[in-house]
């Protein structure tokens, strides 16, 4: 009989670790697994943390295999995954309804729920007893999703589900401007009840935006109708958001340690380094303590000063948790695995180290983490006034499955049994490399031929519409129209996208269907769409402000005569149409993703009315483009 090599017993230490910390825990129908022996409700959230680790483990042992039996344990460990992730799905397309509600209306009570029965799948809470509009939540699972059908596992399986997939990416796509209630389920800091703007959700909308766009979710053995799509500038106003957000976590809390998920492991949704460091630094200078980090400032959850039997606090009633927050290990996990994902093993062993001292070992032998550690009642006092001087006290849940999956994930990058890459199969942890510098195309081609040999005269050379065949151009409406599409399912009641809006990196794309190539020209000289056309309002408004303008600023001999004409200026004005065209360009060039394929390229259409003054149309055209071509 063949001994076992070395890998393969410590593998198997680990597999002993995650089955009787994890697994064992799991519901043999649903998949899911809940909170503790005494409650069966499954937050969505922490099962999709927890679930990692056998994922993990899972590639470990496939690449470290040496006996049938490992090759055994491989399958039942990614089945155990593909469980539990499609317990999660029919958890969620029971709530058809509240996907499609939502969509319209953006309501907490029309949202997702956050947790489930492990039992049966069911809801263990009512719609308003709870704050169940926690976007980070439905992104993670989005996240984690993409991840594990990039891997090779097989979650989906059939068109039905597809489409109920597109529409969550329709669900969380504007997590830019919607309040909810966050990671910690409490909204705003005082526990109220009231939703608040949260970088972290926004975070986890981006990277699972960014994550599910052009994915197969069936794989290898995919097709066109499986794929996944996503308008890129959903994404990056998501992005922007963000940006400006960070190193805040919201309104009322300065800094939150669950920005660490955003700008590290899983989501890695952060571009910039400086901003990375920066979020960093502020949670490790503001939170860190000796027994791992608060989740935010003055906050009192399992605190020897909290009052059980109250939902919330006055903002002035924080203070008595100021410097006693209690301290989570689960956080110097997530800083492990930031630092395994930086190549800095200094730091890995340093954060190993002290995470070694708060483990808590069983009689047999296994290392629990536990959920947290607080400042004991007699010690308050003191802790008081003397910040950090205190020893403090396991309590909570032993293991917080959510920590201990982290753990075995960061166990299993320190002894080489993963590499960073395994976890990160669509390289998210990339985007804050530097890029090449982006080159924007734009294409000016002519209505037709009469206004080809117009252009031809004022030398300027172009194309029609029509010798560019086989690429059909068409407006940025048609578009949306075909976005409006996906996801439209009559058996399950689903409606597809609701707005009509496309940004101006959707535009800069090739699209390909049914064997036909579509060029779309940007949504602003969509003029039968563009609102400053046909809001009337605004219209008028813009009007009047431009009287005020010539009332204030005339200086001329005689009066102001201002024409209304038949047509919207902006439309007829060549030199505000290149403008804006300009300004296109170099917004292209700071937010082109570098997942995406190829040069962004603007299709720009040369209409008749902009041949009324041909020798500023020609001026206005070279100002930006040399050439017809760049």
């Amino acid at each position: 009989m063949r001994s076992r090599s070395n890998s393969g017993v410590r593998l198997d230490y680990y597999h002993r670790i995650v089955y009787r910390t994890i697994l064992r825990h799991q519901d043999a129908v649903t998949g899911l697994l809940p909170a503790s022996n005494l409650n069966d409700h499954a937050w969505v959230r922490d099962n999709l943390y927890s679930i990692m680790a056998v994922w993990g483990l899972s590639m470990a042992y496939k690449k470290n295999a040496d006996l049938d039996e490992d090759r055994a344990k491989t399958y039942e460990l990614e089945q155990s995954c593909v469980k539990l992730m499609r317990g999660l799905l029919n958890c969620m397309m029971q709530q058809l309804d509240k996907v499609e509600k939502f969509k319209h209306t953006q309501a907490p009570i029309d949202s997702l729920h956050a947790k489930y029965s492990s039992k049966t799948g069911q809801i263990v809470v009512k719609d308003n007893e709870w704050g169940h509009l926690q976007i980070d939540a439905t992104s993670l699972f989005l996240l984690v999703l993409a991840q594990m059908t990039a891997s090779g596992l097989q979650i989906v399986f059939n068109l039905d589900e597809v489409s109920f997939i597109q529409n969550l990416v329709f669900y969380i796509e504007s997590a830019y401007c919607i309040p909810d209630y966050g990671i910690w389920e409490r909204g705003d800091k005082t526990n109220h009840g009231l939703p608040e703007l949260n970088a972290s959700s926004i975070g986890l909308a981006k990277a699972a935006l960014e994550a599910m766009n052009e994915l197969d979710l069936f794989g290898a053995r995919g097709g066109p109708a499986s794929v996944i799509h996503v308008l890129a500038d959903e994404a990056q106003k998501c992005q922007a958001v963000l940006q400006s957000m960070l190193p805040r976590e919201s309104n009322s809390k300065e800094v939150d340690s669950s920005l660490l998920a955003v700008i590290s492991f899983p989501s890695f949704a952060v571009d910039d380094p400086m901003l990375i460091k920066l979020t960093r630094d502020t949670i490790q200078d503001k939170l860190q303590g000796r027994y791992g980090c608060k989740r935010f400032l003055r906050d009192g959850y399992k605190t020897a000063k909290e009052d059980p039997s109250r939902l919330y606090y006055e903002p002035w009633e924080l203070k008595r948790f100021e410097k006693i927050e209690c301290e989570w290990p689960l956080f110097y996990c997530y800083l492990i695995l930031d630092y395994c994902f930086q190549n800095d093993k200094e730091a890995v062993k340093e954060y190993a180290e002290q995470l070694e001292e708060l483990l808590v070992t069983t009689d047999d032998g296994l290392r629990l983490v536990p959920e947290i550690y607080t400042v004991p009642a007699e010690n308050v006092e003191q802790e008081y006034k003397e910040p950090g001087s205190q020893d403090r006290v396991a309590v909570g849940k032993l293991p917080f499955m959510w920590a201990q999956s982290l753990f075995i994930m960061g166990r299993l990058l320190q002894d080489n049994f993963l590499a960073c890459g395994e976890l990160d199969p669509l390289n998210r942890r990339l985007g804050s490399e530097k890029k090449p510098d982006v080159v924007v195309q734009v294409v000016v081609l002519a209505e037709d031929s009469s206004i080809q040999a117009k252009l031809q005269a004022l030398d300027i050379p172009v194309q029609t519409i029509a010798e560019v065949a086989p690429i059909e151009v068409q407006p940025a409406r048609v578009l949306s129209k075909l976005y409006a599409h996906l996801g439209r399912n009559q058996k399950l009641g689903l409606s597809g996208r609701q707005s009509r809006d496309v940004g101006i990196l959707s535009t800069s794309k090739l699209y390909s269907l049914q064997d036909r190539i579509f060029a779309f020209t940007p949504q602003y000289f969509d003029y039968d769409e563009s609102y400053l056309s046909n809001d009337v309002d605004l219209g008028m408004y813009c009007y009047a402000a431009a009287l005020d303008y010539l009332r204030s600023t005339w200086k001329d001999i005689g009066r102001p005569t201002s024409v209304d004409t038949e047509e919207w200026y902006a439309m007829h004005d060549i030199n505000l149409l290149c403008y804006y065209l300009k300004s296109h360009v170099a917004f292209l060039k700071e937010t082109w993703f570098s997942s995406m394929l190829g040069r962004p390229t603007i299709t720009y259409l040369v209409q008749s009315f902009m041949l009324v003054r041909r020798t500023r149309l020609a001026a206005s055209i070279r100002a930006i483009i040399p050439s017809p071509f760049i």
